[in-house]
């Protein structure tokens, strides 16, 4: 069977929570999503994940550690805006926004739809200092992600380019949109 959707991790394993990502993808050993998923750890490798973006998918999500200003271990889906050309592309490093721009760069075809499944990280050392090993509220957000990816997946296979499914937290890209990640209301503040 061909995958139709990418779920790429993404992260350096020797930064703290900066490992979100590839722990996630990790974790799904033990809990597979289906067959149409292509699930792959791209730690660093930024020039992959580049050119995967570029095999065809309808649509990719990201699994990453990122600041959003939300209590450490909280969970955010970020539909990812197309590169705008403002954004320098980068061949080595692991900038989502800069692997975007290096995609768009490389192909001549529009990018898939992508999604970011965030998780707000407590300690991100600088690159100078290695420091491996999640902070607990992000090892405690590990779990809660491959649920969220079980919801997301099947939804996604079904309509590439629908409405996100209803999760709990807020969707973010330009103006925040309805809430997102299971088992909040509306308009609720719970971390996921």
């Amino acid at each position: 069977m061909t995958p139709r959707l990418l779920v790429a991790g993404v992260g350096n394993i020797f930064l703290a929570d900066d490992a979100f990502g590839p722990e996630v993808i990790r974790a799904l050993e033990h809990r597979p999503l289906p067959p149409e998923a292509r699930v792959h750890d791209y730690g660093i490798r930024g020039m992959d994940l580049a050119y995967a973006l570029l095999d065809g998918y309808p649509t990719a999500l990201l699994i990453d550690a990122a600041r959003r200003g939300h209590p450490p271990g909280t969970l955010t889906l970020i539909e990812a805006e197309p590169p705008d050309g403002t954004v320098p592309p980068e061949a080595h490093g692991m900038d989502p926004a800069k692997v975007l721009a290096l995609a768009t760069h490389l192909g001549d075809e529009p990018l898939p739809r992508v999604l970011v499944l965030a998780c707000e990280p407590e300690v991100l050392p600088s690159d100078d200092d290695l420091l491996p090993g999640l902070s607990a509220p992000v090892r405690a957000a590990v779990d809660r992600a491959v649920d969220a990816l079980h919801s997301l997946v099947p939804a996604l296979l079904a309509d590439p380019a629908g409405p996100l499914p209803p999760l709990g937290r807020p969707v973010e890209s330009g103006t925040p949109r309805p809430a997102a990640l299971p088992g909040t209301a509306p308009g609720g503040a719970q971390n996921r």
